[in-house]
């Protein structure tokens, strides 16, 4: 667990391969064949225009998978067949490589080793969650939903955000990058997201979840026609 790493690739699919994007999805982490290194991934679907609506995006998509290993890791991003097929059938991609600066809770039983100190001021910092969400509390947790991305669009320093889910309805992601540590938190401490979370730990909405802060140490690529890297 010394060096463990998130890789997340993200994708707009190209007019013409959202069919060829489904079967990947549908396939799931068979579609991305074996890895040395690699502990655990998802292809994950997204939500319409990659926000976090109910309503589901054919063109966009995501690949997140923890490697034991930085190595291990940047070999998969460069060297793999499956990624590069994503990339090739894509108009966006952006590929992140990200050690955890503080990590709980847990993605299908995986946890994700904290490898990295607290960024510093001013270094871009990152954020994932993810839950699954207990059947009786769905129409609670989507009720927050819209005034949660409304927010999150808004939030000065957020660079991008991204929803992401494994299952419909009861399996969901936020992916978010950020300027740095003060931005992030800020958009934490008020508002919609602010009560969403409170909500959610307080009546017991998920059956896992994890929460993760996050260091980039590779970005590279496009996303809604943004570079980065």
């Amino acid at each position: 667990t010394a060096s463990e790493v998130l890789l997340l690739q993200l994708v707009r699919w190209r007019a013409g391969s959202a069919a060829w994007g489904l079967s990947r999805l549908v396939l799931g982490p068979r579609a991305l064949g074996r890895a040395a290194g690699l502990r655990f991934a998802r292809v994950l679907g997204s939500g319409r225009h990659g926000g976090f609506g109910l309503a589901p995006a054919f063109d966009r998509q995501g690949v997140a998978a923890f490697f034991a290993d930085e190595d291990s890791a940047r070999d998969f991003a460069v060297r793999s067949p499956a990624l590069r097929a994503r990339r090739e059938h894509a108009d966006d991609c952006l590929m992140l490589l990200c050690r955890a600066s503080a990590s709980r809770g847990s993605w299908g039983g995986h946890t994700l080793a904290v490898t990295a100190p607290a960024a510093a001021p001013g270094q871009p910092i990152a954020s994932l969650t993810r839950a699954s969400i207990r059947l009786r509390h769905a129409r609670a947790f989507w009720r927050h939903t819209p005034a949660a991305q409304a927010a999150l669009d808004a939030a000065p320093g957020c660079r991008l955000a991204v929803g992401l889910g494994e299952a419909p309805l009861l399996r969901q992601a936020t992916f978010s990058l950020w300027d740095d540590a003060a931005s992030m938190e800020a958009f934490s401490r008020r508002g919609a997201h602010r009560q969403a979370s409170a909500d959610a730990s307080g009546r017991d909405w998920f059956s896992e979840s994890m929460f993760v802060r996050l260091v980039p140490i590779a970005i590279e690529g496009t996303w809604h026609g943004r570079t980065f890297g």
